[in-house]
């Protein structure tokens, strides 16, 4: 069996995002409750890792920890620990870095998404964002950098080369088309990310990676992802359409199409203790 066989696959869910709201789509989860139970049945779906965003009381982006507790404690309800709960530091224009690197050293999450851009770009304070890293890596808090593009790739081999990111390689998301015109993504949108030069130079930079993707063609953007090996995040923070391009009734049913494409491809699931063990990052 080839090893691209053998390599499980990593489905998160991203239910509900920064920027939607139920006016916009009536089944987006944003309460806790409703977020625990869109979990539930995206890890029957497939999912092994979900993606959390939280809302304030007027249903605005939030990285206020005592809401991401409460979250938590619900989605634990729901589903034990058969799903890995990364939480995400996203600016969303609200939020510097000293902040959002504050929320994860307060709550200190079980994973954390975090984007090159916004917590470490040109002319930061590079040794606090050192000193956060070795944070986490004590706290054994498992990091996900985001890449807005393939330009992002220089920015984030040169702070792991310089050792200002203390490790070899790290779990890698891929946001496609994210500044194309009407962020509208297309399977050919990868290839740039998997094609980028730096990845001759620094092969190890890499430990896995994911993409997400906006549209009605998110779920071709995953079959091209799990094709190439790659792993993806699905659901209506960035997609609320099935690929007929009916109006999808929950995330788990976009969970669901691409879970069999994964399996038409000859991959099997990663459930939460695999996706735990690959999202792991080589420090």
């Amino acid at each position: 069996m080839s090893l691209y066989a053998q390599t499980p696959a990593i489905l998160a869910v991203a239910p509900n995002g920064a920027r939607k709201m139920p006016a916009d789509y009536p089944g987006l989860p944003i309460t806790p409750e409703d977020i625990a139970r869109e979990a539930r049945a995206c890890l029957e779906a497939g999912a092994s890792v979900i993606h959390l965003h939280v809302r304030d009381d007027e249903g605005g982006h939030s990285l206020d920890t005592g809401r991401y507790r409460e979250a938590i404690q619900e989605i634990r309800a729901a589903v034990g620990e058969d799903m890995l709960i990364q939480v995400t530091s996203e600016a969303v224009g609200i939020y510097e870095a000293d902040a959002q690197m504050a929320m994860v050293r307060e709550l200190v999450p079980e994973a954390v998404s975090l984007a090159i851009r916004e917590v470490a770009p040109e002319g930061c304070d590079e040794g606090e964002f050192s000193a956060f890293c070795a944070f986490m890596r004590e706290a054994d808090i498992l990091p996900q950098f985001i890449l807005y593009a393939p330009e992002d790739f220089a920015r984030y081999a040169d702070l792991v080369a310089r050792g200002v990111i203390p490790g070899r390689g790290f779990p890698l998301l891929y946001v496609l088309g994210r500044y194309t015109e009407g962020q509208k993504s297309s399977p050919i949108d990868l290839l740039a990310f998997l094609a980028a030069p730096v990845l001759r130079d620094y092969p190890p930079l890499v430990s896995n990676w994911m993409m997400c993707a906006f549209g009605q063609h998110e779920n071709a953007c995953a079959m091209a992802a799990i094709a190439l090996g790659g792993h993806a995040r699905i659901g209506f923070e960035n997609n609320t359409l099935l690929v007929d391009g009916t109006p999808a009734p929950s995330n788990a049913a976009l969970i669901d199409q691409v879970k069999k494409g994964v399996l038409m491809l000859g991959r099997p699931l990663a459930g939460a203790k695999v996706a735990r063990k690959l999202l792991r990052p080589a420090w």
